[in-house]
């Protein structure tokens, strides 16, 4: 997965204030915080709602809204979006179109146990099977 995807995702080195080369510097961003900007362009990438989002990160939309665009995350919802984007970085390099990524996202998947992929990344697990899942439609291996 290319790093640079996950920068871009999240609006670019302008909103995060940190180029991301590596995974040490995911971890950085972590400990630092994601901002309710980055949040926002995830959201707008992934074609969803703030309510969505809100549901994905476990906090409340109310939460989100009382945020200024600066406001930083904590470490554990930073992290979280984090992972989501590089569930989107993923999806978008195995689809090589976003659109057709974002289709996929919202339609049941029989290796998901029938639950969209989209409906998982409430969950560090959930978006790991979603990231393993797009690795095996990457090596053209279907459930």
């Amino acid at each position: 997965m290319e790093f640079l995807a996950v920068e871009k995702i999240l609006g670019g080195k302008k909103i995060l204030h940190k180029q991301i080369k590596n995974r040490m510097d995911l971890i950085e961003l972590s400990k630092i915080g994601i901002s309710k900007n980055a949040l926002l362009h995830l959201a707008k990438y992934l074609d969803v709602t703030m309510h969505q989002i809100a549901d994905f990160l476990s906090i409340t939309e109310r939460t989100v809204q009382r945020y200024s665009l600066e406001t930083r995350f904590k470490r554990v919802v930073s992290e979280q979006i984090l992972h989501i984007a590089e569930v989107a970085a993923k999806g978008s390099e195995v689809f090589q179109d976003r659109d057709k990524f974002i289709k996929w996202l919202n339609f049941p998947n029989k290796a998901l146990g029938e639950k969209t992929p989209i409906s998982l990344l409430d969950s560090t697990f959930g978006a790991d099977m979603v990231i393993e899942e797009l690795g095996r439609i990457e090596h053209g291996l279907f459930a």
